[in-house]
């Protein structure tokens, strides 16, 4: 058997491999410079990617372009695909009163399953070929350009929404990727692009997040106004004018996916358990999930949460998200549980359960907010409370 051959082989052999391993597709590329590099590059001197300041950093955009920074010796990226879409068990954005989760994060954390599985597949192939196999496994945590190498791998191409798109199966799907300092045979890459003059996503996103492709044909989103950027990336006030863009997500946001034609075709539930929705994240009661996180500080919110991606927006964060949602709910049933939060010990807690009460017409939340003033002592949260208090005028209460 000539080298070519045999190297073929491997990498038959490796992808059947990482499909045993559960994962749905796999791809291989270069560690060739990123096409993409001066766009990713533009989009942070546009300041687009907002509190994300790790995105902005000279070390992490340098190993974004050149991946051998990262992994000395690197010849090879194998890049692969896991789906996650579940079916909805009654969850309905719909709901005001149902706290809405992104579909990927209502099962345990993607980042622990996919890692491990690479690192079987890192196993596999050091034990495949004599010389000794170094690698680095990554799943969304590390300074890598995950989408464009899996493009590049022919795993799929760059849609309006920012998000790869497999032209089989959607987009539903969980990229991971493991660098190796040994050559394998490349893919070709993923050359059309198949939104075509569709505007499903730019037309369904709330915030006006999606603004498009620029004129090299790149998608562009301002994450700043993304919603899934929102309530999870960004750790302080959410600004006034997107609260109520968006509604009751409190976690995520999956518009931009449901509304593409490729994911209502292609897109299948997945039989990894793992993902499969715990029965407490499958559109839970805003008012009682409010309540068991005002009982709890943030270690007893790790450790409700120590299975789950949500423990990336903290306790404060998480409850921000929920006193927006109760807001936007608006219901007098509300109040009750808004005022506990005003009275929580974190003052990005306080500051939107007072912008929450401002969004119901209750003279209990008039009241409350007006005692509330007087005793407050954080400037920003006495800013929101006059604010929901002069919203409260208006309405004539």
């Amino acid at each position: 058997m000539n080298r070519t051959s045999s190297k073929a082989m491997l990498v038959e052999e490796l992808k059947a491999e990482a499909k045993s391993l559960g994962f749905s597709r796999v791809g291989i590329t270069g560690v060739n410079s990123s096409a993409h590099i001066d766009f990713y590059q533009s989009w942070i001197d546009a300041g687009m990617q907002g509190e994300m300041q790790y995105l902005a950093r000279e070390e992490s955009v340098r190993r974004r372009s050149d991946l051998e920074q990262t992994l000395p010796g690197a010849r090879s990226v194998i890049v692969v695909t896991h789906d996650y879409l579940t079916e909805d068990l009654g969850c309905s954005p719909d709901d005001p009163e149902m706290a809405i989760i992104a579909t990927y994060a209502r099962g345990d954390d993607y980042h622990d399953i996919i890692k491990s599985k690479l690192l079987g597949l890192l196993e596999w192939l050091s034990q495949r070929v004599p010389e000794r196999v170094e690698g680095r496994a990554y799943v969304d945590t590390g300074p890598i350009l995950e989408r464009d190498l899996a493009q590049r791998a022919g795993l799929g191409w760059f849609g309006k929404n920012t998000m790869l798109i497999d032209p089989t199966s959607g987009s539903f799907f969980f990229l991971g990727v493991l660098l190796v300092d040994l050559e394998l045979s490349a893919d070709s890459p993923f050359l059309e692009d198949r939104c075509g003059t569709c505007r499903s996503c730019l037309d369904a996103c709330p915030t006006g997040a999606l603004l498009g492709r620029d004129a090299s044909g790149a998608p562009v989103m301002d994450a700043r106004r993304c919603i899934s950027y929102l309530t999870i990336e960004h750790r302080s006030a959410i600004p006034v004018e997107l609260r109520s863009a968006m509604g009751n997500r409190i976690y995520g946001c999956d518009i931009c996916q449901e509304v593409c034609p490729w994911n209502e075709r292609f897109a299948e539930p997945t039989g990894d358990s793992a993902y499969q929705p715990s029965q407490d994240l499958d559109g839970p009661s805003l008012l009682e999930l409010a309540g068991n996180l005002l009982s709890t500080d943030e270690l007893g919110f790790r450790n409700t949460f120590k299975k789950s991606a949500i423990t990336r927006a903290k306790r404060s964060g998480f409850l921000r998200n929920i006193c927006i949602a109760l807001g936007n709910w608006g219901a007098p049933a509300a109040v009750t549980t808004l005022l506990r939060a005003l009275s929580d010990v974190e003052p990005l807690v306080r500051g939107h359960a007072a912008w929450a009460l401002g969004q119901i017409e209750s003279s209990q939340a008039r009241s409350a907010l007006s005692e509330r003033l007087s005793s407050e002592d954080d400037a920003w949260v006495k800013t929101e409370i006059s604010a929901a208090l002069q919203t409260q005028d208006s309405s004539g209460l």
